[in-house]
């Protein structure tokens, strides 16, 4: 079998593989909307706040209660602390 042959024959499986998880994705999606449904209702009627992402620092725990400067509490110019600083993205407006 040349070489050409295997890379053609790896890359329609691999197109294939893409196109099951596609198809699958589409299958699951009702359910998954069902699920967020139920979770809303759920998160209206017991009054819950907002999801904590990471557990480590605060300010990333509840960003919407968190104030401008806690990431900057030691001084303007520090290094992050916790890996999940980073992941944030910096607030949309700035007051």
């Amino acid at each position: 079998m040349r070489k050409s042959n295997v890379f053609l024959v790896s890359v329609s499986l691999l197109l294939v593989g893409a196109a099951a998880t596609l198809i699958d994705a589409g299958l699951r999606r009702h359910h998954a909307y069902s699920q967020i449904e139920s979770s809303a209702s759920l998160v209206r009627q017991l009054g819950l706040t907002d999801l904590a992402l990471f557990t480590e620092a605060r300010y990333t725990r509840h960003l919407s209660l968190s104030d401008l400067h806690s990431a900057f509490q030691d001084h303007p110019v520090a290094l992050e602390h916790f890996p999940s600083g980073s992941l944030l993205l910096p607030p949309q407006r700035m007051p």
